[in-house]
Formats: C-alpha cells, structure tokens, sequence
C-alpha cells in the first residue's frame, strides 16, 4: 500500500493500527519528503551548473524534463565483482574459451583497422580485443540503464558526489554537440557508455572518429569505439613495444614480503631474485620497471606487472580486471593457458570487513574499512604475517582471518 497524508488519517482511526505503527509510518514520510526536496534541490544547482557551462541547450533541457533519482545505483559501487569476488571467480567467468575464441574472429574480420591503430598508437589489436570484451561481451551487452539518471543521482549523493557531477556535466557538453542521441544514452550504473564503456569526461578527452563520417560515435560504431580506446592507452602513456606483464615463477625462498602492487623495482631487480617465466627461461633484459603480484596468494599463479599494467589499471582500479585484459590478450594471440590455477577459496564481503576492523584494533593502517581488498589492506596483512613468521603474501586466507580474530579476543 502507498502511504501517502491524504490516508494516514483513515489509518490512524484503525484499530488495527498501533500507536508505534503510526509514529513509523510518520517518519517514513517524513523521510521520503526530505529526500525529495533534496533530490529537487540537487536537480536545480545542476540547471544552473549546466546554464553556467553554456550547455542549457534544448536537448539537455528536455533531458532534465526526464531525470528521475535511481536509487538502485547508490548501492552498485558495493557489488561490483572486481572487489567483491576472489581472483579465480573473476578470472573463470571472464577469460572463457568463448571469449578467447569470439575475440581471435574479431581480430580477423577488423584486421585493416587494428593494424592502423597499432601503426599509429602503439597499442597492439589484441589489448583493444581484451578490453572489449570484458567492458561489453564485444558489444553484445551495452548496459540498461538512463545515463543522465545515472549521473544525476549520483551526483547528488553524498559519496563522490563532485566526481559525478563533473560526469554528469561533461556528458551535457557530449548531448549539446549532438553526439550522443536520446537513445543512445543508455548504459552503466555509473555513467559509462558505449562498447568500450567510457565515461562523459573520457569521452571528451580521447574519443575519435575512427569510419570518417565526422561525428564520434562509440555506442554505434566500432571503429570509432576502438579508434577511442587505443588513443585513450596511448594518452596515458602506454609504452609502445611492452607488454603488460606475464605470469612467472618464483624460487625456494622468496621473500614473498617483496610483492604488491606498491613495490616496484628494476626488472634486473627479480632476474638477480631467480624469477624466471613460467619455461623456466631468465626474464628478458630490458631497462623497465616491475611488480610481483599474488591476487591469490602464495598458492595462486605469480604475476610480474609492467609499467603498461598501471595503464590498464587507470581503466579499471581494480587488479583483477587488469589481470583478465592482459591475460584474455595473451590468449587472442595464442598464448598459454595459466600454468598455476587460482585456488578455490571463498572470502565474504564481510569477512574482509571483520578482517579490516580486526587490523585497526591491532594498529594497522587498512585504509579504512570497506569489505575491499585494497594495495593498503594488502600492505597490513604481510606485515602482521611476517610478524607472525607466516608467508607475507598479503593473502586473507582462512589461517589468516582466524589470526587476527584470536588476537583481538585475547
């Protein structure tokens, strides 16, 4: 039933109706009013944002004629699967045989176009292919929802609300230009759109005309759509001649203290350590810089990440997605599958968030608790393990959960 004022006085005569009941049902509205005129109130600095940019145009005008507040999207940011799922769950549900082979047949049929991407930014066909299909399934899913919606109620939520508003704004200036039609602006919860998923002020920045027909258009054509996302790698300065990393071994004896994403040293650094591919051939000479990394742990496979890793990361902060674009490249271009398979375990949402409190009352700096297994979580679990003669791989293994949990009982 919809509460609304006009009935709560025919509730409030109702037996069936408790004291309690009625003083709730008041709050409720309260609350949904409040929200309301907060919502209205966002929605208006915004006109005036947009008036200010010189974007009020009529298509934005009608726009904003049909901005509704998305609840749904203000709890998105905690299920994304890069946090939320273990690498092994990420990895298997995305680097599939399926998307291996759909990828190796779409390098063939745009084979022209890629090899003059490739000419031009230095950025190889087969990152285009990987970043492509994990962002849109190559374009067969482009996401549902009203981008401007989107925006807007997120801008006008308390977190990250500065953040949004610049998107939202940015893609005011995108539908003013008239390159985004009405029905073209559908896509991510959080803004992106288009078969590489980009955000308004990516768009801005780096969207190209890649058929020649003058307009930028990345939700309809393809190959403006990957023209857009090589000039985006090459404009955050992908190296041209690298690779994004490899997967390694590592000898007897490591110091497993040394990895994560915040410790970088000289390739030399890990060839004098024995860290060889996984043919057991010493790592190439080259003057580039490198990080050890275990998203599963010690069990897992080893990574050793190369500058062009952090260019795929600004993509996506999250180090199983950009684990999955360099390894679903390697695999359109024939690589190997994994030599080491991620070991099963699960870890909870809440069981990092116990685990990230726990850290805090033992005076370990987690960078807040989040449920996210973030480089600073990481940092303080090798610490506490190498404390507690464990193996430092900043890993939260079960052995490690009921570590901590114990130390802050006693």
């Amino acid at each position: 039933m919809l509460i609304t004022f006009s009935n709560l006085t025919r509730l409030s005569t109702s037996p069936s109706v408790t004291g309690f009941t009625l003083v709730c049902l008041l709050a409720c509205c309260a609350c949904a009013l409040a929200e309301e005129r907060s919502w209205q109130t966002c929605v208006a600095n915004l006109t005036d944002a947009a008036q200010q940019q010189g974007t009020f145009t009529p298509p934005v005008e009608t726009l904003f004629k049909n901005l509704q507040q998305l609840p749904r999207v203000k709890t998105s940011a905690n299920r994304q699967p890069e946090f939320t799922q273990t690498f092994h769950q990420y990895y298997q549900q995305r680097v599939t045989a399926l998307r291996i082979e759909q990828g190796q047949e779409l390098a063939q049929t745009y084979a022209p176009l890629l090899t003059r991407l490739e000419k031009e930014t230095g950025v190889p066909a087969r990152y285009l292919l990987a970043l492509w299909g994990l962002e849109t399934n190559y374009g067969r899913f482009l996401g549902r929802i009203p981008l401007p919606s989107a925006l807007a109620t997120l801008a006008c939520d308390n977190h990250r609300a500065e953040f949004f508003k610049k998107e939202f704004l940015a893609l005011l200036k995108i539908v003013s230009a008239g390159d985004l039609t009405e029905t073209q602006m559908i896509g991510s919860w959080a803004g992106a759109v288009g078969h590489m998923q980009f955000m308004p002020t990516t768009y801005l920045a780096y969207a190209a005309d890649g058929n020649g027909d003058g307009r930028k258009d990345i939700v309809a054509s393809i190959p403006d759509a990957l023209q857009s996302a090589a000039h985006y790698l090459a404009g955050e300065g992908w190296q041209r001649g690298y690779r994004w990393g490899r997967e390694v071994k590592i000898p007897e004896g490591f110091d497993y203290s040394l990895t994560g994403i915040d410790q970088w040293r000289s390739l030399a650094f890990w060839r004098d350590l024995g860290i060889t591919d996984i043919y057991n051939q010493s790592l190439p000479q080259a003057d580039i810089s490198a990080a050890v990394l275990l998203p599963s742990g010690y069990q897992g496979p080893v990574f050793l990440v190369y500058d062009n890793f952090q260019i795929l990361m600004k993509w996506n902060r999250s180090q199983h997605y950009a684990l999955s674009v360099g390894r679903l490249a390697d695999r359109i271009s024939g690589r190997a599958p994994l030599s080491v398979t991620p070991p099963t375990t699960k870890i909870t949402r809440q069981s990092l968030i116990d685990l990230q409190e726990g850290l805090t009352k033992l005076g370990y700096e987690t960078g807040g608790v989040d449920g996210v297994l973030g480089p600073m979580t990481r940092r303080a679990i090798r610490t506490l393990q190498k404390e507690q003669s464990q193996v430092a791989d900043g890993y939260p293994s079960q052995r490690l959960l009921n570590l901590v949990k114990a130390l802050t009982i006693n």
